[in-house]
């Protein structure tokens, strides 16, 4: 059963941050592919645990069906080594989150250096996110996301940061980087499970602890965002 579309959140004793956004994004995918997903979804999310950590994943089937999979939620956080990855985005459907889960699921597993993710990269060579999260990196007091315009998965964690920049007075902007650029700077993997988990090692360069990061105070602004199902 191929998988159209899919989405996931974080739930925390009954509360998520961007649910609305979650549910535009799933629903919007699950339009285009000719599906009304939308009583599916009010409906399930009603019957979420109101206790625990749970990481639901909401799907579209290729057979036209709607399910849900109710997941504890894994161990979130950590250290994170990343590794680029050698040759053009696989991807068939990077605006769409589901099509592609499974190749990019093959990708992490078989990345090198016993990496934790894999960067994907433009035609140009500049970063596009990762396999389970985007990117974001500061420039001195500038909070950074790649160019809007690239194929890139509209990220609700993404989205949420640009509110809290805005709320924060933080200016935000898009650049197109390398990852020769990125690894001279403070830069993020984002998702809806972790959060913010900051690069500590690129390929196989040793672990850098990062004793300076910004990264707990604005996950805590993050998580200040969840609100009640």
């Amino acid at each position: 059963m191929g998988l159209q579309v899919a989405d996931s959140f974080l739930v925390t004793d009954g509360a998520v941050r961007g649910l609305d956004l979650h549910r535009d994004r799933f629903v919007g995918s699950c339009a285009a592919a000719g599906v009304d997903a939308a009583p599916f979804w009010d409906q399930q999310v009603r019957r979420l645990p109101g206790f625990g950590r749970w990481f639901p994943r909401f799907e579209l089937h290729d057979t036209g069906e709607l399910t849900v999979q109710r997941r504890p939620a894994p161990t979130t956080g950590g250290r994170v080594r990343v590794a680029i990855h050698e040759g053009p985005d696989p991807r068939t459907q990077p605006r769409v989150k589901g099509p592609d889960l499974e190749l990019l699921g093959k990708l992490k597993d078989a990345a090198p250096h016993r990496a934790d993710e894999i960067i994907l990269l433009d035609t140009d060579g500049t970063v596009l996110e990762a396999a389970y999260s985007a990117i974001a990196w500061w420039e001195d007091e500038t909070l950074c996301f790649p160019p809007l315009d690239r194929p890139l998965l509209p990220s609700v964690t993404a989205t949420l940061l640009r509110q809290v920049a805005t709320t924060q007075g933080v200016e935000v902007a898009h650049h197109p980087r390398t990852p020769a650029d990125l690894q001279s700077t403070e830069t993020w993997l984002i998702n809806a499970l972790h959060g913010i988990r900051p690069i500590q090692a690129w390929n196989d360069s040793p672990i850098d602890p990062l004793p300076n990061s910004s990264a707990d105070t604005w996950q805590s602004h993050l998580t200040a965002l969840a609100r009640p199902v």
